[in-house]
């Protein structure tokens, strides 16, 4: 199998934790050390403090690579598993040529930006001073390797991975500018899908009725899709993370991926023996601690902690089937008791909604109460001064009813803390867990686009399964839930990424064998 000698990637989430991309590379990075030591280069933009968060500067590193003049770049070490070596940048100094660069793409790749608005041109103008940058420490690794000295030694070979619409511009850089790097291009979710689905629109009911250029049109998402349309059809391995998707990207960007690249999740990341349980019992107090200020009472040792997290799409989240869920739960609690259950007896719900920006008064409903949690858990939020994982762990169950979900991180994450979660065959690991056998630890909820309400029931009912749950019963949930993590695990999701790479290498050489010397290949 072909493989590359240096992999360069990047994203607008590199040493920048936004969303669940950050998640995606930033666990993957210790596998890719692992097989590529040090010759894995992360590319993302240069927030400074914020950056500085997740980077730790080195100029050791690469100290005799003479970076563009015009790009300020800083070389470090992004501080995850496998710290690899991450290269931050500004691209500031381009954007005075951002006309020039607008119409070199509509030239050579027929990108639409005339459209443009929000953070089109910001990630646009990012992507290409990504590929920039790539080309200078190409040819330094050109240099180092001392080939005009040797011809008889094999060139280098580099494959340059792109994710998202936000980098696309790397993968035209690089063809037009650099041809002998390979390109991978992976969207992570069509931005048309999303927008379809974000809008109200029956996505599903409709779906091989949709055309992507039409949609774009009438949402007001022509440059966006253009710039992942053309990146789709360009790139030399076009990927993503779901079954789900890739029929999107087939619909909608008129372009079937390569191959899929599901996501996994690095296990260094969770606490181990003692430790785990010490992390957790840390997690429930500061939990219980917060919910009783917020709520005006204390929450009891045995209550049921739930949590639903992510980005503020109310709708492709699954945030209002949560808000409805939970009115149902309550209203379940209050009118199916057990039979020898006593009105006091009925379990306690709390539910903490951790959604950046969506902040609400805190809720209490017969037995259940639901706290809002706006900011992102960085650990240096005002409420816990903790990060995410370090309260995920202490949740009894999470909750993500997903409508538009390409593969769906959090309950992943929340599997791998071994806290069983429900989500939706709506989204690519909901689809992918529903064919393991461990269903105790994940409730995979059948969703289309019309029984909002059906799921909504069915997550309550599922809610109050868990709180009825035996101590034995609810061990087995935590394991079932931590054994489909762990066939998640990186150690066998890598693979497509291998099977990725080597596709890329091959389309490289098929792309440029009539062009260039053989040897070069």
């Amino acid at each position: 199998m072909k493989q590359p000698d240096y992999i360069f990637e990047t994203s607008w989430e590199v040493c920048n934790r936004v969303g669940g991309i950050y998640a995606v590379l930033s666990t993957r990075a210790a596998s890719m050390q692992e097989e590529h030591p040090d010759k894995v280069f992360f590319f993302g933009p240069d927030f400074g403090k914020h950056s500085d968060i997740y980077f730790k500067e080195d100029p050791t590193i690469l100290k005799n690579w003479q970076t563009p003049a015009d790009i300020p770049v800083r070389i470090g070490r992004w501080q995850v598993p496998g710290n690899p070596i991450a290269i931050l940048l500004k691209a500031d100094a381009l954007w005075a040529k951002k006309n020039e660069i607008y119409a070199w793409a509509w030239e050579k790749f027929s990108v639409q930006s005339h459209a443009a608005y929000g953070d089109y041109d910001e990630s646009c103008i990012f992507g290409y001073a990504a590929g920039i940058v790539m080309e200078s420490l190409y040819q330094w690794i050109m240099e180092q390797s001392d080939i005009s000295l040797n011809p008889s030694m094999r060139v280098p070979q580099v494959c340059a991975h792109a994710n998202e619409w936000q980098t696309a511009f790397t993968i035209f850089y690089l063809q037009d500018h650099c041809p002998l790097i390979a390109t991978l291009f992976t969207t992570h979710a069509t931005s048309i899908g999303r927008s379809i689905a974000g809008n109200g629109k029956p996505l599903y009911d409709y779906f091989e009725n949709y055309n992507g250029d039409q949609m774009a049109e009438e949402l007001n998402m022509v440059s966006k899709h253009s710039v992942e349309k053309q990146a789709a059809h360009h790139a030399d391995c076009f990927t993503t993370v779901s079954y789900i998707t890739a029929r999107e990207c087939k619909q909608l960007l008129d372009k079937p991926v390569d191959i899929e690249t599901p996501n996994g999740f690095e296990p260094t990341f969770v606490p181990k023996g003692k430790d785990f349980d010490l992390k957790r019992a840390e997690a429930r107090t500061a939990l219980r601690k917060v919910a009783g200020e917020l709520l005006g009472g204390t929450v009891p040792e045995n209550a049921l902690l739930v949590c639903i997290s992510g980005r503020q799409e109310w709708k492709n989240k699954g945030i209002d089937v949560f808000a409805r869920a939970m009115d149902r739960l309550a209203q379940k609690i209050y009118h199916d008791p057990l039979p020898d259950q006593q009105p006091m007896d009925k379990p306690e719900v709390v539910a903490f909604v951790m959604v950046p920006y969506l902040d609400r008064a805190p809720i209490r409903n017969g037995n259940v109460s639901v706290v809002f949690v706006p900011y992102y858990l960085d650990g240096h939020d005002p409420l816990f001064q903790k990060t995410y994982y370090d309260l995920l762990i202490g949740m009894d169950v999470t909750v993500f009813p997903s409508y538009y979900e390409p593969w769906g991180y959090t309950p992943l994450e929340s599997c791998a803390f071994h806290v069983p979660t429900i989500t939706t065959s709506l989204a690519g690991f909901g689809e992918w867990a529903a064919r393991q056998k461990e269903r105790f630890g994940v409730v995979v909820i059948d969703r289309n686009d019309s029984n909002f309400v059906e799921v909504a029931d069915a997550v309550a009912d599922a809610l109050l399964r868990f709180s009825r749950l035996t101590p034995e019963e609810t061990e087995r949930a935590r394991k079932e839930a931590a054994a489909v993590a762990k066939k998640a695990d990186w150690k066998h999701f890598f693979k497509y990424y291998r099977k990725a790479y080597e596709i890329a290498l091959k389309h490289k050489d098929t792309r440029l064998s009539e062009l260039l010397n053989p040897r070069l290949l």
